[in-house]
């Protein structure tokens, strides 16, 4: 079997060059890298993966944890693996990716012997044990989505401006002439949940209006699915609220429940309920007539952004947090329009 020191002669380097090329600890010639892999090739060798972590105390493994509903992926996910995923091959590390349902959150966050060297952590909530772990273990730490209080200015965090989008999106409403809104919001505990919620009020106070509090619902953190809770909520309220004009959701899949409810209320949208999602999932977009308005997160930019603040970290330990703002984008279709009589 062919040693690093084989290669090393073969391809006329020294063995730290040989070993600089597979870990990509620091750069190399792309000369230089061509000949030594092609040593490699020629000698069928292969770098012992874990005698070499033992040596560098490193793994070259990178955590993603994704808490979620369920243990599907949606177009948000894939889009931000993308990201992540396209930023570790570049740098050479391999990506661990823990998909965290409720049923199973206790469970998994109590194992900590995961052999990454950082870790990225997705949708943080209030009182996070995640992020509170992490900082006991002393390990490096990116958090996508604004962390909650004492942490925010403790560990680095990249993230939309959950505030600004939700002004945004209710202004875009209001200027329509839409004053009853119902806003299907994310489970309560949830930062991104207070933060768009914030931007709500906010958009109501700059027009001179008091939103109404019933009109604000949190999924449960558990349990009811997102599109379960879009569509009984929605068949709850206008039911019996045949003023709210408007409803914004915050998933697709919320957005396509309250599309449902609607349809068996017999309210057409969007001349008798206008639609606004806090998300652009084009898996889903066959499913809406008309087509949904909805916000693009350019999610494989948040996970191209984490990646390159956790390596920062691993690189260059920094004491100082930081943060970086993702833009969004309005994406306007069918699905909003001015407020119709509900009997016409």
């Amino acid at each position: 079997m062919a040693t690093i020191d084989d290669v090393a002669k073969a391809s006329g380097v020294s063995k730290g060059t040989v070993s600089s090329v597979f870990s990509k600890k620091r750069p190399i010639s792309k000369e230089v890298t061509e000949r030594v892999l092609a040593a490699a090739k020629s000698l069928h060798y292969k770098p012992n993966y874990w005698a070499r972590s033992l040596v560098s105390r490193s793994t070259r493994i990178l955590g993603l944890n994704i808490r979620g509903e369920s243990l599907e992926f949606g177009q948000f996910h894939h889009s931000l693996l993308n990201g992540v995923l396209r930023v570790c091959y570049e740098n050479g590390y391999r990506l661990l990716v823990n998909a965290l349902s409720p049923a199973y959150l206790s469970q998994v966050e109590n194992i900590s012997s995961d052999p990454v060297d950082g870790e990225i952590l997705l949708d943080p909530i209030a009182s996070d044990a995640r992020i509170e772990d992490r900082l006991q273990s002393d390990m490096p730490i990116v958090i996508i989505g604004r962390p909650p209080e004492p942490y925010e200015a403790q560990v680095s965090y990249v993230d939309n401006d959950n505030v600004g989008m939700a002004d945004q999106v209710t202004c875009y409403l209001i200027g329509l002439g839409h004053t009853e809104i119902l806003f299907l919001n994310a489970p309560a505990s949830r930062t991104v949940s207070a933060d768009r919620g914030e931007g709500y009020r906010r958009a109501f106070k700059q027009a001179g209006l008091q939103p109404k509090p019933d009109l604000m619902m949190h999924k449960p953190l558990k349990g009811e699915t997102a599109f379960a809770f879009g569509y009984d909520s929605a068949l709850a309220k206008l039911a019996v609220s045949p003023d709210i004009t408007a409803v914004i959701a915050d998933t697709d899949m919320m957005a396509l429940g309250v599309y449902k409810a609607a349809e068996q209320l017999g309210r057409r949208i969007p001349e008798q309920l206008s639609v606004f999602a806090f998300s652009d999932d084009t898996v889903l977009s066959p499913e809406f007539s008309p087509p949904l308005t909805g916000v693009r997160l350019h999610a494989d930019r948040l996970g191209v952004e984490a990646l390159k603040l956790l390596l920062e970290q691993l690189n260059a330990p920094q004491k100082s947090a930081k943060r970086v703002l993702v833009p969004t984008e309005l994406v306007i279709r069918g699905s909003c329009a001015a407020p119709g009589p509900c009997g016409s």
